[in-house]
């Protein structure tokens, strides 16, 4: 494991401070920002309650990147912003602790209130705009255009950003259907802004082996089948020449988010579409895809893992499949949250899978 610590361009953490890195916590989750939480021994006369604290090495707004290197091959976990500092002081000889939270790059785009106009620049080109100024922490943007083309015109309509840079990069992701985030890497130093569809295809990471003897690659792992879970969504219009209300269900359909299991879950709630009295039909059509896609995943699993066991780092935001689980739930599964939890010594990982029903697509789920 690698810390490096530093207020803008972050260098290696000096050896006393890996010394006293006892615990470190990374948590990665689809839809929201990924954080982190590091645990230092503390003593009185240590060099980090002597001198790193008064100077303002561990405070708020440090940049911090930590990774891991596993079979020679280094990858990034995190890539942050300390925002909290916590001291624990003890009697007791050697429990003294300094504990340093935070969360990844895009803290800093939700600092500051802006009110800024965007004349005849459509979604993606906004989202380039604002992710451009965040450069010098070596985010690149990468927008996806949606697949129905909105472009407003600045006689009729200019959009405006009233808010952070990260609520309004939100917002324009809710309305397309979309979701926002920065993943860390795959240099240290560098991350990458995606606002884009949620991706569910590519290869899958090695498969999770439960019940499978020998071949038992994770320490847990379960399934939950929530039949509340599947919405169907409807998109309201109305009839101009009978005044009639017409409610259009909004199909989950997606290129890149193709169905996960052979038999979908059963739909039993509807519901309309909230929040679109202020969208043309354009921007309606694609928040309902995105909303109707978010709310297919009724089948949801849990465990954890070694990562000495399993070979590899499991990763949030990708495929993953799933053997020994029996016909119903093995398969392929999208990997929606990881928590690394590493220890002197330990690696694990908390992990949590989702997809829209149950039963593999694939008669042979590879390894």
């Amino acid at each position: 494991m690698m810390l490096l610590i530093g207020p803008l361009l972050p260098v290696p953490a000096p050896q006393p401070v890996m010394d006293a890195l006892t615990s470190a916590q990374v948590t990665t989750t689809a839809g929201q920002a990924d954080g982190f939480q590091l645990t230092f021994a503390l003593s009185d006369k240590s060099m980090l309650n002597r001198v790193l604290l008064p100077v303002g090495y561990f405070d708020p707004g440090i940049r911090v990147i930590l990774l891991v290197v596993l079979g020679g091959l280094p990858t990034v976990l995190i890539d942050g912003i300390i925002t909290r500092q916590d001291v624990a002081p003890s009697d007791t000889p050697g429990a003294s602790t300094l504990t340093i939270t935070g969360e990844d790059l895009s803290v800093l785009m939700g600092m500051d209130v802006k009110y800024v106009c965007y004349p005849g620049l459509p979604a993606e080109g906004v989202v380039a705009a604002i992710c451009a100024q965040y450069a010098p922490y070596g985010i690149i943007p990468a927008p996806v255009p949606p697949a129905l083309l909105d472009v407003p015109d600045p006689i009729e309509q200019i959009p405006v950003q009233s808010g952070t840079d990260l609520d309004h990069l939100r917002i324009l992701a809710q309305q397309a259907g979309y979701v926002f985030f920065i993943q860390p890497g795959p240099l240290p130093g560098a991350s990458i802004a995606y606002w884009g569809p949620e991706v569910r295809v590519g290869v899958p990471q090695p498969a999770l082996n439960v019940n499978m003897d020998a071949e038992t690659n994770v320490e847990s792992l379960s399934f939950s089948y929530d039949g509340l879970a599947r919405k169907q969504l409807t998109i309201t219009i109305q009839e101009p020449i009978t005044g009639l209300i017409i409610p259009i269900p909004v199909p989950d359909i997606s290129i890149l988010r193709p169905p996960l299991a052979a038999r979908p879950a059963v739909t039993l709630k509807h519901a309309p579409l909230p929040n679109t009295a202020n969208l043309n039909p354009v921007q309606a059509a694609l928040m309902g895809l995105g909303q109707s896609i978010s709310d297919s995943d009724a089948v949801t699993g849990q465990g954890t893992l070694d990562v000495l066991r399993y070979g590899n780092i499991l990763k949030a935001r990708q495929l993953v499949s799933v053997r020994g689980a029996g016909l119903s739930y093995d398969g392929f599964y999208y990997v929606t949250s990881v928590t690394h939890t590493i220890k002197r010594g330990e690696y694990k990982q908390n992990f949590q899978l989702a997809r829209d029903g149950v039963v593999s697509l694939s008669p042979v789920v590879p390894t």
